[in-house]
C-alpha cells in the first residue's frame, strides 16, 4: 500500500522537476487517498487554477481507495512526532493501513515508512 500526500499530488499535477518520481506511486493499484488529501488538493487547485480542474483532480483520486477521515490515532502520532494536525492525520492513516507515505514534505523526512523526495 502507498499513500501520496497532498504535496506529492501537487508536484505531479504541476509537472514539477520531481513529478516523475511520484507518477508510479499515483498509478499504483494499491494507492490510498485520505479524504483529507482530497480536501487539501481541492482547496489548493481551486485557489491556484479553477473549480473544473479541481473537480477533475478529485474525480481522478476516486480511482484509488478513498479512506474516510479518522482522527482516532492522530493525537498520539502528533504528540509523538511533533506533527501538525493535518500531517498527523495523514501519517496516522498511512500507519493504520501499513502503507508507505510518499512525500516531499520535510516534516515527514525522518519518520518510519516514509519515502521522501526532496524538492529540487
Amino acid at each position: 500500500m502507498v499513500l501520496v500526500d497532498t504535496c506529492g499530488w501537487i508536484e505531479w499535477m504541476t509537472d514539477s522537476s520531481i513529478a516523475d518520481a511520484y507518477a508510479p506511486h499515483l498509478e499504483s493499484e494499491n494507492l490510498l487517498v485520505p479524504t483529507l488529501v482530497q480536501h487539501e488538493l481541492y482547496e489548493w487547485l481551486c485557489r491556484e487554477t479553477d473549480t473544473n480542474t479541481a473537480l477533475a483532480a478529485i474525480a481522478a483520486t476516486q480511482k484509488a481507495t478513498v479512506v474516510p477521515l479518522d482522527t482516532s490515532l492522530a493525537a498520539d502520532i502528533a504528540r509523538e512526532h511533533k506533527l501538525a494536525m493535518a500531517d498527523a492525520i495523514i501519517y496516522a492513516t498511512a500507519r493504520q493501513f501499513q502503507a508507505t507515505l510518499v512525500t516531499g514534505d520535510a516534516h515527514f523526512e525522518s519518520l518510519p515508512q516514509v519515502l521522501f523526495y526532496p524538492k529540487t
